[in-house]
């Protein structure tokens, strides 16, 4: 077969698609570093780093488009958008994301020389710290990273209190450049396996480990899930409908703290009567977090988790926002003509919002896709004891995207060590341990409510500390010495 033959493309594009078998709600964790080993091994054999890259975006084209084809369901179906801009939005998207893996394979295929262990700390150095920049660049979209993948129960899961999801990524890439540059040679595949022995040892042996503290007594949640349709969610005529199934909720299911999705109330909160507010929190005479659209005197309007009970309201607003479904990028204002998204132009929250003082703990809050960014959710650590997520992933319909969300969620819970709770608009509504593990969660697009009894916690996760940086120094480590050792092999000739 050709090293460039369109079949051979064909063949690494479906590694890729068969890679989001390992991600939720499949969770075939294996499979994502079997399919990396196969395609690391195919851009070794490439003669050029150009063509290692064309079959890194293969690879890559095929992951994003069979794992993110909801983009396609939230532009066409909830977006409004025709039919063959959404589908071409799409593709380009992923075009995009496939970028990633395609420089990854490049500079894998760049720099390498003939040492095992050095090409095998190169590749994933160089796969870190592409998924690393997806997730920073352009306002980031982590998605998909491999790390995901590797949430309980795989045993690498027990590393991500004290790398997050890239220092799981660097393991995942890692073992699977062992197995890619191992085959079929004896004596490394002997090594290969007591590495990867040692790491997955390693990691089942500190999965568990009191990273963090419990420091109350079990604290009552309601988390609800009102299952309103998106497609009449913001209908003016449908708005009691919204008011009335979350108040019959909320009383048939009382709490020390209750929990409503994102923007649950479709309406801003100047509009609404106090005493609906107080209702929500009122069968225990707790507290009652509600997502609501809010706006300031200078008519800026903010994505919000508004806080009411027995002290003072107090409020979050969303500071990392959706590109084109909460604001508009410079220049890119004409989208609006193609896109029906109500309430599409959010303001940004500040940065540094404190977490709010809810039934005796301190809450911190994250809206919809606020929580795959590990190194934002720790901004309030140590002082927060408990993470609350509110979302309306209702815009991706009965896709994989609820399923990936939840995932996500529980690599949140365990790089901080605490409780993550998540209450959604149509599923997963949630409730993830310190120890990433799903204790319960309401089946999707029923209206109902998820009770159940959590804890406060106390103390810092060495990733909690210290965030991204161990990950990326070491992948940033591993491709300099790549290059070290390629300038001194070419002194040498």
């Amino acid at each position: 077969m050709a090293e460039n033959s369109p079949v051979r493309w064909l063949a690494v594009f479906l590694l890729g698609a068969a890679s989001v078998l390992g991600y939720a709600p499949f969770r075939v964790f294996p499979l994502p570093l079997l399919t990396l080993a196969v395609a690391i091994a195919i851009w070794r054999s490439a003669p050029t780093p150009r063509d290692a890259a064309a079959s890194g975006f293969a690879f890559g084209l095929g992951m994003f488009l069979a794992g993110v084809s909801w983009i396609y369901v939230s532009l066409q179906e909830f977006g409004g958008m025709p039919v063959p801009l959404a589908a071409l939005a799409t593709l380009l998207f992923c075009c995009l994301l496939a970028l990633y893996p395609a420089a990854a394979a490049w500079l894998a295929a760049r720099l390498r020389g003939s040492g095992f262990w050095r090409d095998s700390l190169l590749v994933a150095g160089s796969w870190t710290v592409t998924e690393w920049l997806r997730g920073w660049l352009f306002g980031g979209f982590p998605w998909l990273a491999v790390g995901y993948s590797q949430s309980p129960p795989s045993p690498l899961a027990g590393f991500a209190p004290v790398v997050g999801v890239y220092g799981l990524s660097f393991l995942a890439a890692f073992i699977a450049a062992l197995l890619a540059l191992s085959w079929k040679r004896q004596e490394r595949m002997f090594w290969a396996a007591v590495v990867v022995l040692v790491i997955v040892s390693v990691g089942s042996g500190i999965a568990g480990w009191p990273w963090t503290t419990p420091r109350s007594e079990p604290l009552s949640v309601s988390l609800l899930q009102g299952n309103i349709e998106q497609s009449l969610k913001w209908r003016p005529e449908l708005l009691d409908r919204s008011l009335d199934t979350y108040r019959r909720l909320a009383r048939e299911h009382p709490a020390q703290l209750v929990v409503l999705p994102e923007t649950a109330l479709p309406t801003t909160l100047d509009m609404l009567e106090p005493s609906y507010l107080s209702d929500l929190a009122a069968g225990k005479n707790g507290d009652a977090l509600v997502g609501i659209v809010t706006h300031d005197q200078r008519g800026r309007y903010f994505n919000s988790a508004v806080g009411i009970g027995a002290g003072a309201e107090q409020r979050y607003d969303k500071s990392h926002l959706v590109p084109f479904g909460e604001f508009v990028p410079p220049g890119f204002a004409w989208t609006l003509a193609l896109l029906h998204i109500p309430m599409s132009n959010f303001a940004r929250g500040a940065t540094d919002q404190p977490p709010l003082d809810l039934a005796g703990e301190k809450v911190a809050v994250n809206i919809c896709y606020e929580d795959a960014f590990g190194e934002e959710i720790i901004r309030v650590l140590p002082e927060a004891t408990l993470l609350v997520n509110l979302s309306n992933v209702a815009w991706f319909g009965d896709s994989l995207a609820p399923a990936q969300h939840l995932q996500i969620a529980q690599l949140r819970a365990l790089e901080t060590g605490r409780y993550m709770l998540r209450a959604t608009n149509t599923g997963r509504t949630a409730v993830v341990d310190p120890h990433g593990e799903i204790v319960a969660q309401l089946p999707p697009f029923t209206a109902d409510a998820l009770q159940a009894e959590v804890r406060g916690y106390l103390g810092l996760t060495p990733f909690a500390r210290w965030g991204n940086v161990p990950a990326v120094t070491i992948a940033v480590l591993a491709l300099g010495l790549a290059l070290w050792r390629g300038r001194t092999a070419s002194f040498a000739r």
